[in-house]
């Protein structure tokens, strides 16, 4: 099994280093290059409908992957308290997202359900969600972004156990390839006591997929 702190780390060092290539000091160069893209396609970015394509694109991306220049350790940081005494089940469940995969960079998009127990640490609600956002901001795969949350909570807050499902529609699946309509994907990465304890597992799997 992979040590999560040398995971978020190695996770880390490569999401500053992708941060240097979205600066603002390097949009013009994506325009640029968007422009050739438009020719390569067959088209003439110079026409009317098309002018401002490659900026409007560019500034589509730069939102799109801000997730590089953000840390998720920092947004966990800002709301840790250590006082409360709490050792049962905290459950964030649906949380919409909406990624690009590194693959095809089309999106895929879908909710995220995010439980943990806590031993001496508890996170403010609010930086759950934008746990997953930071993450979800970012050319990704699903298994990845799945195990990304999972190990950030578990290193941050050391807590009994933390659970993470993810539950996504993939546009390269339904836009291209097997071009199949209905097809959802589920990741889980269940860490502690939901991977050791069935009984903490079912009971996280109830939560989820109770009455919405």
């Amino acid at each position: 099994m992979s040590n999560p702190r040398v995971t978020a780390l190695k996770d880390s060092s490569q999401h500053q280093a992708a941060a240097q290539h979205t600066s603002p000091a390097s949009a013009g160069g994506l325009e640029d290059t968007i422009r050739k893209i438009l020719e390569h396609m067959g088209e003439d970015p110079d026409r009317e409908g098309l002018v401002k394509t490659p900026y409007r694109v560019a500034r589509a991306f730069e939102y799109l992957a801000k997730g590089y220049a953000q840390d998720p350790r920092e947004v966990i940081g800002q709301a840790i308290f250590t006082e409360e005494d709490y050792q049962e089940m905290v459950v964030v469940r649906d949380i919409d997202f909406y990624s690009l995969c590194e693959h095809h960079i089309l999106p895929f998009f879908g909710r995220a359900n995010v439980a943990y127990i806590p031993k001496h640490r508890i996170v403010g609600l609010s930086k759950i969600p934008r746990l997953v956002e930071v993450f979800s901001r970012r050319l990704q795969v699903q298994e990845r972004l799945t195990t990304q949350i999972a190990n950030t909570l578990m290193e941050e807050l050391d807590p009994l156990g933390v659970g993470v499902i993810v539950r996504a529609e993939h546009l390269c699946m339904r836009m291209r390839g097997v071009e199949k309509q209905n097809s959802i994907v589920t990741t889980s990465a269940m860490l502690g006591a939901f991977r050791s304890q069935q009984a903490t597992r079912e009971e996280f799997m109830t939560l989820v997929n109770g009455q919405r």
